[in-house]
């Protein structure tokens, strides 16, 4: 007989530990209440004689508990019970034990590659998974329901950021309102910052809010450059100011003071970039950030926005330098530039902007892009006007404003009656449901496939209902930085946060991931064929947002779809398909899942194809969403770049170009680092495997990434083919 243990692995039936565990039971208890010898050999013989070839390991201890109350041992089942669940708890405190170990020895693949901008040999990094590790047994334990982490650990759903989930504080990903800040001043551990009065001072302060709002949350934040604009014209102003007072003439004095502010700006943009990629957060990373160029927000201050963007694009077109000397690419800031009618135009007046950003994008991967016009067809606020702002991190889009007739809910200084509302926004969190189990469980019956969608759609809304409600004990105190100090809200101390919860001032994201992988395994076909699977891939997008939207309906909390940006999931769903379902040719034969609705990377498709047949997907994933093309060096050939930034303008709201940037400390190759048949990286100049010795950064998910990734990861990274050669578009 075989024993099936509680993580599937079976073992052989041993009648001896049966025998144990109910003597230590019998330690525990007084002479009368003991079994005998022979009553204990009468239990497992009963067990023996089920004649079963396999039994769970649960059922026999059910069985000796039943026995032991059928014979009177009333007092000694009660022990065994008690017994029983102490095993059970150290079970679980082992698991912990043995992540925590294999984390500080450095043994675990999972932990050293589970963020590619994190360093899991760093002490300030093992602080924090540390601090995750426990959070993830808590939450485990005693805040998620058994099925809902039953569901998670067999890749039907995943419960994110469950390493920040003991403490109910913390929410995904915003936008800060910096404006509010700078302007009206702030407050950090209890020290007051007053409006700065100079560019380079605003650039400073700007940095320390962002590493204490960033330290406060577990997503990523995104300000615009258009609130640190006005701070340029202060300085501008103090120039004039110093050299009136020399009684220049009005020439020298406009000359020498615009001398000066070309060199503050670079100043201060150069400081912004180097104390941005040398803070760490409480997070033991870079602050997660992103930082929106959008000539739109501002009429008054658009000459000196477009000053501060050109330095920005100036600044990481040369790079930040390695510990060697060498100029590389960071992975932070993520920059985000939003295409217009002002700087598309090639007569227009800062069409030189976006040429300048190609030469960026060629180079360093950034920015990413996002049409103004594309998105104000999409986002409609309550009063029916097109809204157009940046993500919150790599894709999270808030859904358009609908709390513009409740006025100001969040206290905001700066509060502009009747206009869309986006800075000092969030999200409360992330569930994805997995899609390719859900087709793998229907064996390609319809019917089911649609019944099983909907039982696993709920599940996730109450995994996502959990995440509100333990956001929505949250007082101002917890963050005062974020619900007290205006970088969410300008709340009293004590105040609830409950109210920010709900109006769709916040949204909660129903994730998905595998939408390739499961059409194709329903239909037959991929999801980009514009036949029938294409129109199965739509109908499950339409799904996702009809619960969404039925969920909205029914509790006034904004849900809302979200193509999760799944790093290490991506690799865990896949093993667990396997485990669920074997090897499956062209959908569980890879160590990892198609990311939400992306074309798969090994499929050939042209750039300007693909984009626009991802636009059609990309609307029905309005809480996140973005599309990209891998290309080839494009540095000789920005005439590419543009033909494909014109597009994007065109026809899809937000997008970005993949592209090559490394660097092998060993040789000084500055060409792609390569990945070899056993998804090991080389130089392939001088053969150097060492990533201590080289400098690799790639595309994950929509955010850069360059400390390394998982087994899964690697394996797409390497199939990724390319959209766009470098030839003439």
């Amino acid at each position: 007989m075989k024993v099936i243990k509680r993580d599937g692995h079976m073992v052989e039936y041993m009648p001896s530990k049966i025998e144990d565990a109910i003597e230590k039971a019998n330690a525990e208890v007084e002479e009368e209440d003991k079994a005998s010898p022979t009553q204990i050999r009468n239990i497992i013989k009963y067990i023996e004689h089920l004649g079963k070839k396999r039994i769970l390991v649960e059922d026999i201890q059910d069985i000796i508990e039943m026995k032991l109350m059928s014979i009177g041992k009333y007092n000694l089942a009660k022990h065994y019970i008690t017994y029983r669940y102490t095993r059970e708890l150290v079970r679980r405190s082992n698991t912990t034990d043995q992540s925590i170990k294999e984390l500080i020895d450095g043994e675990s693949e999972y932990w050293n590659t589970e963020n590619s901008n994190k360093d899991a040999k760093v002490v300030t990094t093992q602080r924090d998974y540390l601090a995750g590790i426990t959070s993830t047994d808590i939450t485990r334990r005693f805040l998620l329901p058994e099925d809902i982490v039953k569901a998670h650990d067999d890749g039907i759903i995943h419960f994110h950021d469950a390493d920040y989930f003991a403490q109910n504080a913390l929410h995904n990903c915003d936008l800060i309102n910096l404006d509010d800040m700078l302007q009206n001043g702030t407050n950090i551990n209890g020290v007051m910052i007053e409006k700065p009065h100079r560019f380079l001072t605003a650039m400073t302060i700007a940095t320390q809010l962002i590493t204490a709002v960033n330290s406060s949350q577990y997503g990523g934040c995104t300000i615009t450059l258009t609130h640190l604009a006005p701070f340029v014209r202060d300085s501008y102003n103090a120039y004039l100011a110093k050299y009136k007072k020399r009684k220049l003439s009005s020439e020298q004095i406009e000359k020498f003071a615009k001398e000066d502010l070309a060199k503050e700006i670079t100043d201060g943009v150069q400081t912004f970039q180097y104390q941005i990629n040398s803070m760490t957060t409480t997070n033991g990373q870079a602050p997660f950030l992103s930082v929106c160029m959008y000539l739109g927000e501002t009429e008054e201050y658009k000459e000196e926005l477009a000053m501060v963007i050109e330095e920005v694009l100036k600044q990481r077109i040369e790079g930040m330098k390695n510990e060697n000397g060498v100029y590389i690419t960071p992975a932070f800031p993520k920059l985000l530039y939003v295409l217009e009618e002002d700087n598309m135009n090639p007569k227009g007046k800062y069409y030189y902007l976006t040429k300048l950003a190609a030469k960026c994008t060629a180079k360093r991967m950034v920015p990413d892009y996002i049409s103004e016009k594309v998105m104000l067809e999409l986002k409609k606020n309550e009063k029916g006007e097109g809204d157009c702002y940046p993500c919150m991190g790599c894709r999270s889009f808030l859904t358009p404003d609908r709390t513009i007739s409740l006025g100001n809910i969040a206290k905001a200084k700066n509060y502009i009656p009747g206009k869309g509302k986006y800075y000092g926004r969030f999200n409360q969190g992330v569930v994805t449901i997995n899609l390719v189990d859900v087709a793998l469980s229907s064996e390609k019956d319809p019917e089911l496939f649609w019944k099983i969608m909907d039982e696993r759609l709920e599940l996730c809304h109450r995994a996502l209902q959990i995440r509100h409600k333990r956001l929505s004990r949250v007082t101002s105190d917890v963050a005062p930085i974020l619900w007290q100090h205006g970088a969410l809200a300008r709340l009293e101390k004590g105040e609830s946060i409950h109210e920010l919860l709900h109006h769709g001032y916040s949204t909660i994201s129903l994730g998905y991931a595998g939408l390739y992988e499961c059409v194709k395994y329903m239909t037959g076909h991929s999801h980009t064929d514009n036949g029938k699977g294409k129109e199965f891939g739509l109908q499950v997008m339409q799904k996702l947002n009809d619960a969404c939207k039925g969920w909205k309906e029914a509790e006034d909390i904004d849900y809302s779809v979200y193509g999760t940006p799944i790093e290490s999931t991506t690799y865990k769903f896949a093993k667990a398909l396997r485990e669920r379902f074997g090897v499956i040719k062209g959908i569980t034969d890879r160590d990892y899942i198609t990311n939400s609705y992306h074309v798969p990377v090994f499929e050939e498709i042209d750039a300007f194809t693909k984009l626009k047949l991802e636009s059609e997907f990309q609307k029905l994933s309005p809480g996140g969403a973005i599309s990209y093309i891998e290309t080839a060096d494009l540095n000789g050939n920005l005439d590419s770049v543009m033909e494909v930034i014109k597009f994007i303008y065109d026809n899809i709201m937000y997008a970005e170009l993949n592209t090559k940037s490394d660097y092998c400390q060993v040789c000084g190759y500055d060409g792609e680092i390569l990945i070899d048949e056993n998804l090991e990286w080389y130089c392939p100049n001088c053969g150097n495997r060492d990533h201590d010795k080289m400098n690799v950064a790639r595309r994950t998910c929509g955010y850069i990434g360059t400390n390394f990734w998982n087994k899964g990861r690697t394996q797409e990274i390497k199939e990724r083919v390319i959209h766009l050669d470098n030839k003439d578009a």
